[in-house]
């Protein structure tokens, strides 16, 4: 089934996000042998954010494979399987490895189709861990959304919760493009990285699809309007949740995808609101905050009063805890932007 907008969805049960997508996995798997996951630690040991636990017993080896720590061979496997008619789930284990295999994500996963004049498609799903907050430095803890949101001929996908992410990728894997589908470390319901209140939701049992590129409103508010996407969607309600008792009415949007982007829901918002504060856990330059504030003006610009960001600053993550709580965006970073505007 699909999602629809305000029509309520029988649920039996609350999972974690990784319980959700590993779901959503198994059933796809289930229904069409073409579907196969592989990459390191996907295996035996069930992804190290639990985002393949399961799998491996329920398929075996032939369709759940680990793989040498080889990432442009493996990716580029992938992209082969997908171009001969296979529908491949590869797993980069942290999005800041992808310099590895650039030129396979980018210039073969991404353009093949263009380039061979839709003689081929590759209708692959790539998933990837981002994020911080857990102290793994400079080279684990990136989300480079933009990165892969910059390039044409990727779909990206950043799923909030467990309800949109098995929808998401019950949609991903079905998609004939390829789809890079970034999941954040915080929200997964791992024991040793406990999440915040709200990635764990109803989830039902049967199939469905979230279609990419539609936002999703969490909130609805009068007074500025936050644009958001994975770990922060949570942290901007949190704000949300706290600016009220300031007489602030707050609206919360969670873009889901950032390839396609929904930009008409934001404008919708600020058309309303008259104030735009877009948070990411990306860079600040050259990435997600930009871009929307630049579709703002260039769309709405009328309505426009205020415009703040909140990002990670232009510096490597920083791997001594304070100094990383420093730099990524919290709650109330988020609330002092929206105070910002008034």
């Amino acid at each position: 089934m699909s999602e629809t907008p305000g029509e309520p969805v029988a649920t039996e049960r609350e999972l974690t996000m990784s319980r959700a997508m590993v779901e959503a996995i198994s059933s796809e798997m289930a229904a069409d042998e073409e579907v196969f996951v592989m990459g390191e630690d996907v295996a035996d040991y069930g992804g190290i954010f639990d985002s393949t636990q399961g799998l491996l017993e329920e398929f075996g080896r032939d369709r759940v494979m680990d793989v040498p720590i080889s990432e442009t061979g493996f990716i580029g496997a992938g992209v082969g399987a997908a171009q001969a008619g296979m529908r491949p789930i590869v797993e980069l284990m942290f999005a800041d490895f992808f310099g590895v295999a650039m030129d396979q994500i980018y210039n073969n996963m991404a353009k093949n189709t263009y380039m061979s004049g839709r003689s081929v498609s590759v209708p692959m799903v790539l998933t990837t861990a981002v994020g911080g907050t857990y102290n793994d430095a400079a080279q684990h803890s990136q989300t480079l959304y933009g990165t892969f949101a910059h390039l044409p001929g990727m779909k990206v996908v950043v799923p909030s919760n467990a309800y949109d992410a098995k929808g998401l990728m019950h949609n991903a894997i079905r998609d004939d493009d390829p789809v890079v589908f970034m999941f954040h470390k915080r929200l997964m319901g791992l024991g040793w990285m406990p999440a915040p209140e709200g990635p764990k939701t109803p989830v039902p049992e049967d199939d469905y699809t979230i279609p990419f590129g539609e936002a999703d409103v969490k909130r609805e508010g009068t007074d500025a309007t936050v644009v958001t996407l994975g770990l922060h969607v949570h942290r901007a309600m949190e704000a949300a949740d706290e600016l009220v008792d300031e007489g602030i009415d707050t609206e919360v949007i969670d873009l889901r995808t950032l390839v396609p982007l929904d930009a008409e829901t934001v404008l919708e918002s600020v058309r309303k609101t008259g104030r735009l504060v877009v948070v990411d856990e990306d860079y600040r330059s050259y990435g997600v905050t930009g871009e929307i504030v630049a579709r703002a003006a260039e769309d709405a610009l009328a309505d426009l009063e205020a415009v703040e960001r909140v990002a990670m600053p232009d510096v490597p993550i920083p791997y001594a805890r304070p100094l990383e709580e420093e730099v990524n965006p919290g709650v109330e970073d988020i609330a002092a932007a929206v105070r910002a505007t008034r």
